[in-house]
């Protein structure tokens, strides 16, 4: 470990030995459980841990509060998926359902593919999930979403190329 990677680590260490308490405190306010708090600052300070650029903090609870933020945004989000997945699968009997390790798989999957659309037009991402999950063939996107074949290619190149440079940056 390199004398920067140390120092990295003890600033991470200091800044949770100082403000985890208050952060997992906040954090209990915003979500429905203490197990959700507490995976949440877990997570958080994981992914400081994690960071390649050198951690410079004036004001450390206001950059805690920011990533703790979208952190819950996140959580919301998650949560928001796997209760409409969880409804989608109701009507199918019991016995065909997904382990739960499938469904977490499922659900996680879910959740990064609706991060890679983030920002783009509501057309675009349906039109980008009904040729990718549905199968649907362009002139059916178009006839669905009442639009032209060539805005359909359009909106599956705009979601194609948003997929593709969110995979790339991370």
């Amino acid at each position: 470990m390199s004398v920067y990677q140390e120092s990295e680590q003890q600033t991470i260490a200091s800044l949770y030995r100082q403000h985890h308490s208050w952060l997992f405190r906040w954090l209990r306010g915003k979500v429905e459980s203490t197990e959700s708090a507490a995976d949440i600052s877990h997570d958080i300070f994981v992914t400081l841990l994690a960071r390649e650029e050198q951690l410079l903090l004036e004001e450390p609870r206001a950059f805690l509060t920011t990533l703790a933020k979208r952190s819950v945004a996140n959580h919301w989000r998650r949560q928001y998926v796997e209760k409409a997945y969880l409804e989608a699968i109701s009507d199918i009997p019991e016995d065909l359902h997904p382990s739960e390790e499938e469904q977490a798989i499922i659900i996680e999957s879910i959740v990064a593919i609706n991060q890679r659309l983030q920002g783009l037009p509501l057309d675009v991402k349906r039109a980008f999930l009904y040729a990718q999950l549905d199968g649907m063939k362009q002139q059916e996107i178009a006839e669905k979403l009442s639009v032209s074949v060539s805005t359909v290619k359009r909106y599956l190149s705009r979601a194609a190329a948003q997929c593709y440079f969110a995979i790339s940056v991370k």
